[in-house]
């Protein structure tokens, strides 16, 4: 066990201690007289002293000191009641800390080091014993307050748990803590008088890996967009790596996978997420992938036990798996022997009496009379209690009747009847019995569904002679039986290697379909869904579409060499099997790939086994393979790429990319090697997949990149090894076939290159298990996790880089800010899926819109972003601007925008002409911006009547700016000149074919000019420009004024061509414009009189013009404005913007805070930062 580190003096120890090993560092010491079988004295004397003394209930026997070069103080950290136990402690110095240390300068440094890593060690070794005797230990309750405190998230932000380990700075590492929560991987450290704060979300990480690097042999590389980070010194590195793959993929499927988010309801509450959890969904994944059974069969216990295995005469040692519908056995030894028992075929679980040989026993017995015996199981009863609740409940859900009549020649006997009132279908030990009253429905049923399997329909004839195609056939059917006969023959069967064997020999035409329904479990959805097809067909058939119009496209494409497809009957039967499946499951619909896979099932079964082949293929044995991207396929392609560096390195080295590999055989994970190689040979690919899984398609792949690695080492590029491939593919023939050759529709090769030697089917499978068969379902399961990260990652660049690529020429912004904006716009819907309440559909990710539409935003997000990183920021009228902002963004009404439109406004604060940014700000004060129901509705300028009789004039009370209408001498003649002046500026600017504005009513223009005003707060000119603002108001007051007084006479006179006739009115009152809550009202404002009727409205042309006439307002519009370093603070301030709001802090607190942030540039390091 690991040591809390004391000083002492190594001399004085010399005599109870023999050095064993010792490096520069650390020494390796045994207590004298401890494993000495001989008589030394000085041994026999420390014996007598720790007997004497009972020092050995203090001293354990082994110990390991750390030295620092040149002093005589040393630490104990470590010791040991074994050899072994203490040599471990030493491998661990060895391979984690021996290298690191040559990096520090000073032997304070190395001391301070290791001590500290040893008190995280001890730390982490006893929150771990806590975390197994309780649910929530006290440590963890520390570790959560610290959490907390550290990196400020809000309540929503679940810790799952945390490690001591090292951060790598270059060369340099960080002792501290890493920290695991549901959306984050947090590392914190305070080492040496420094701190560092690391933040990075999961949803930011591209890979994540095992490495090395010079100084260790084990570490985690975390790699984001912006750099790689290592991580190393873990006590348990291979739990704590597994523990980040399983949060990683979980985040990134809830996140950034729409379709997995709605099939898995785990990822609906990740407030539910705890480390036991995400152990328990891992072992529910696996079980499911391993038995390739429903996604929704949800595992209930795994118990360690034997099953008696008649056809070796023993017990073999395993595990059960107990799940809602199923009862399954897993052979400790891989491949020894794996049994599906539905729950549907079970007829009684019994307990047996308990002896000495069978230590608690049970007994399922199933529906074709064989029984299986279990024993050493671990709280039995309880067990066999739960079992038989949901074997009551399956059989209630779907009555079973058995029936005694049997037909010993046929495979799948004895039979059990499931009730059905929509066909008389039989298959093998499948009978479906109707109820009386549906006979007419059966019979228009019966003219439509084709009864039977298409090969068998149209058989073909062969080149071989007929007695040895026979001969073979026969051959391999007796085997079968053989094996039926000692294994069993249902989906109960025990599977072995044995049968692995028969089927990588090809399984024989008449039992290929049968064997097919039992190895994908199909033929239990076939049981459990009577009528389901028929069902299906009458309400999908008829109805016109556009995956309808797809199907129709593809009908004609599928097998075209083949008879079967050459006539009405079975482009039917596959037309009525595609429709009714994209009726099924729309969310899969059609795709490509999907019409040749169920053209081979048509062949070799009936056409509603045909329908429950293809879900099983579909929706359990390809996962994610057939949607909209493809994603299952896609990440399959990633782990094959894996396997060809891992098992072909020779070829991935001499390939400068192999992915170009893994990309070429996209299509023989879409279509099982069905599109590319001859049908007679393809299909015994499909056998071993049925039998094997996704496992089977890996090494065949394997295989065959081995038997062409030559060629293709000399190839010169992709097209040439395409071509290489595609040959090699299209001269794999069937010996054992009884049909003729059928080439692959898609192969090509050219007449004049030499002859392509033959390849033998059967020969290339058993190649692809001897070589490639050692991967196992939990490996493959593990890769594809981890690669599935890679891949949706991919097709977020790929959205980020085509939205960039449409707006880029659109906006004047650079490539690089508007990068950055991007990812700002994306991280602030993410945090609102982090901590807000489950978001509806519409707020969601939605991977299949356009890529412009996956991202958007609502209000409340618009208004951090635009606090974040909008030039106009106006105090605390800055949320107001920004919710109005959004409302003229927000032109279809949905209270969503997406990045284009967020960009584009962006664009025009900060690069466009003066001219467009009053036009702008002009659109904020007018409808649909400002509404009757606007936030600033309670301000005393709602509805003010202003008259120009008395200028505006700016001055400062109480610390506060205000505008007043206060009376001075003014002259009317210049302003009259300057009113004409601007009238002919105006009719040489027209507007050049725009949409003219509406006029902007009093109330509008009042706000306008507050917001003017919140904009000029803080501004190195903020006099001038207050003087200048308080002039141009003026002189727009006294415009409205005239237009009203015309309005209002139905006259408008002119002097000179356009000269105005200026003259001053009366006002009803004045009124005070501050951005106080105090309403101030001058001391004249009871003798005014009333004011004349007719609206006061102002043009965009007006208040242009006017504006134009301060050279300081013009400054201040036309200044450059430099957004990098708005980018910046707020790549650092936008988590703890959402953090204070999600914490209920009061506005003024939070901008404090906000400022306070910015200016101190708090040591927080994250993804989205600069690192240390």
């Amino acid at each position: 066990m690991w040591l809390k580190p004391e000083e002492v003096l190594l001399k004085n120890a010399l005599k109870l201690w023999v050095t064993q090993k010792s490096s520069c560092y650390f020494i390796l010491q045994r207590r004298r007289g401890h494993g000495e079988g001989g008589g030394r004295l000085t041994g026999r004397l420390v014996g007598a002293l720790d007997a004497v003394l009972d020092s050995s209930a203090r001293v354990a026997p082994f110990r390991i000191l750390l030295q620092v070069p040149g002093s005589q103080v040393y630490s104990p950290i470590a010791c040991g009641a074994t050899l072994e136990e203490i040599n471990e402690h030493w491998d661990w110095l060895e391979q984690n800390l021996l290298h690191t240390l040559s990096v520090f300068d000073n032997k304070e440094d190395i001391a301070s080091f290791v001590k500290g890593k040893v008190k995280a060690l001890i730390a982490e070794e006893t929150s771990s014993r806590l975390a197994e005797q309780e649910e929530d230990p006290e440590k963890f309750r520390e570790a959560l307050v610290k959490f907390e405190a550290r990196f400020n998230f809000p309540e929503a932000e679940k810790l799952i748990t945390y490690y001591s380990c090292c951060c790598w700075k270059g060369r340099v590492p960080r002792q501290g803590w890493l920290y695991l929560s549901i959306n984050h991987l947090c590392f914190y450290s305070f080492f040496l008088g420094k701190e560092l704060k690391l933040v990075v979300p999961w949803v930011d990480i591209l890979k994540l890996e095992k490495t090395s690097n010079v100084f260790l042999t084990a570490t985690i590389r975390i790699t984001t967009h912006n750099k790689e980070r290592d991580f190393s010194m873990f006590l348990n590195l291979e739990e704590v790596f597994k523990t980040m793959e399983q949060l990683a993929d979980v985040t990134l499927r809830r996140l950034l996978d729409n379709e997995g988010f709605d099939l898995d309801p785990d990822l609906q509450e990740p407030s539910q997420i705890t480390k036991r959890h995400l152990e328990a969904r891992a072992q529910n994944e696996f079980f499911r992938a391993f038995f390739r059974l429903p996604r929704q069969e949800k595992l209930h216990a795994v118990v360690d036990c034997s099953l008696w295995t008649p056809f070796s005469r023993c017990h073999t040692v395993g595990r059960m798996f107990a799940s809602d519908s199923y009862i399954c056995f897993a052979s400790k030894e891989d491949g020894c022997c794996n049994v599906i028992l539905p729950l549907r075929e079970v007829v009684s679980i019994e307990k047996m009496e308990d002896t000495s040989l069978l230590p608690n026993p049970i007994i399922v017995s199933i529906r074709s009379k064989m029984a299986f015996q279990f024993i050493e199981l671990k709280d039995r009863d309880n067990l066999v209690e739960h079992l038989l609740v949901r074997l009551k409940q399956v059989h209630a859900d779907r009555p079973v009747h058995y029936d005694t009549s049997q037909d010993d020649d046929d495979m799948m006997s004895p039979v059990f009847h499931s009730t059905s009132i929509y066909s008389d279908h039989k298959f093998g030990d499948l009978e479906m019995v109707p109820s009386q009253n549906s006979e007419e429905s059966e019979k228009e049923r019966s003219l439509r569904l084709h009864p039977e399997a298409l090969r068998a329909v149209f058989q073909q004839s062969s080149s071989q002679s007929p007695d040895l195609r026979m001969s073979r056939e026969q051959i391999k059917t007796s085997l079968w039986n053989d094996h039926f006969v000692e294994y069993g023959r249902t989906v109960c069967m025990f599977r072995t290697e044995k049968i692995r064997k028969l089927v990588a020999m090809g399984i024989p035409e008449s039992l290929r379909g049968r064997l097919w329904l039992l190895f994908s479990d199909a033929v239990t959805d076939l049981a459990s869904h009577p009528g389901y097809y028929g069902n299906l067909v009458e309400e999908s058939m008829g109805k016109p579409c556009l995956v309808t119009e797809e199907i129709e496209r593809d009908l004609h494409r599928s097998l075209p060499e083949h008879p079967a497809f050459q006539n009405e009957t079975g482009i039917a039967a596959l037309r009525r099997v595609l429709t009714a499946y994209a009726h099924r499951n729309p969310k899969i619909g059609y795709c490509q790939s999907m019409n040749i896979l169920t053209s081979v099932l048509l062949l070799y079964a009936k056409e509603e086994e045909a329908f429950w082949l293809l879900v099983a293929v579909c929706e359990r044995m390809l996962p994610d393979y057939f949607n909209h991207r493809v994603i299952g396929a896609q990440v399959d392609q990633s782990v094959f790429e894996e396997l060809i560096r891992e098992h072909l390195p020779e070829l991935a080295e001499h390939l400068d990319d192999p992915s170009a590999l893994a990309s070429v055989s996209l299509s023989w994970f879409l279509t099982l090697f069905l599109s590319i190689m001859p049908l007679e040979s393809a299909v015994n690919v499909v056998d071993c997949f049925f039998y094997d899984g996704i496992k089977a398609i890996f090494q065949l792949g394997l295989a065959v990149l081995e038997a062409n690695a030559q060629d293709l080492c000399s190839s010169k590029d992709d097209g040439q090894a395409l071509m290489v491939l595609s040959r090699f593919l299209d001269h794999i023939k069937n010996e054992d076939s009884p049909g003729p050759r059928i080439g692959s529709h898609h192969a090509f090769f050219s007449d004049d290159q030499e002859p392509c030697p033959v390849t033998d089917i059967a020969d290339l499978i058993r190649d692809s298990y001897e070589k490639f068969g050692d991967q196992s379902v939990e490996q493959i399961e593990r890769m594809r996790s981890r690669h599935r990260i890679r891949v949706l990652q991919g097709h977020e660049d790929t959205t980020k880089q085509n939205v960039l690529r449409v707006v880029t020429p659109e906006v004047s912004i650079l490539p690089e800010d508007l990068e950055e904006l991007y990812d700002l716009f994306k991280r602030e819907h993410m945090m609102s899926c982090y901590w807000e309440q489950p978001r509806p559909m519409a707020l969601r990710h939605d991977p299949s819109r356009p890529y412009a539409e996956q991202y958007r935003i609502d209000v409340r997000q618009f208004a951090h972003l635009f606090q974040l990183v909008s030039p106009w920021t106006c105090g605390a009228h800055t949320e107001i601007l920004a919710e109005r902002t959004f409302r003229l963004l927000d032109e279809n009404m949905d209270h969503l925008i997406e990045f284009k439109a967020f960009v584009s406004c962006l664009d025009v604060m900060y690069n466009g002409e003066m001219n467009e940014k009053i036009k702008l700000l002009y659109r904020l004060h007018i409808p649909p911006a400002l509404t009757e129901n606007d936030r600033d509705s309670q301000s005393p300028l709602k509805n003010p009547l202003l008259s120009t009789s008395r200028p505006l004039v700016f001055g400062k009370s109480n610390g506060m700016y205000l505008f007043s209408l206060l009376p001075f001498h003014w002259d009317a003649t210049d302003y009259q000149k300057q009113l004409k002046q601007m009238i002919k500026d105006l009719a040489k600017e027209k507007d050049k074919g725009e949409t003219e504005l509406p006029k902007m009513s009093q109330r509008e223009f009042i706000q306008f000019c507050k917001t003017l005003y919140s904009m000029f707060h803080e501004d190195p000119e903020e006099n001038d420009l207050y003087q200048a603002i308080a002039t141009v108001t003026t002189l727009l007051l006294q415009i409205g004024e005239v237009g009203q007084r015309s309005n209002s006479s139905g006259s408008f006179s002119q002097e000179g061509g356009g000269e105005l006739q200026v003259a001053a009115l009366s006002p009803e009152q004045d009124s005070v414009f501050t951005d106080s809550d105090t309403e101030t009202t001058p001391p004249d404002s009871g003798a005014l009189p009333e004011e004349a009727e007719g609206d006061w409205t102002v043009s965009l042309e007006h208040i242009l013009a006017s504006l134009l006439t301060e050279q300081s307002l013009v400054n201040f519009f036309e200044k450059p404005l430099d957004i990098k370093s708005k980018l910046e603070n707020a790549k650092l301030n936008q988590y703890n913007l959402k953090s204070f709001e999600m914490s209920g802090q009061s506005q003024p607190e939070l901008k404090q805070d906000m400022r306070r942030a910015c200016h101190t540039k708090a040591r927080m390091t994250s993804s989205w930062a600069v690192s240390p």
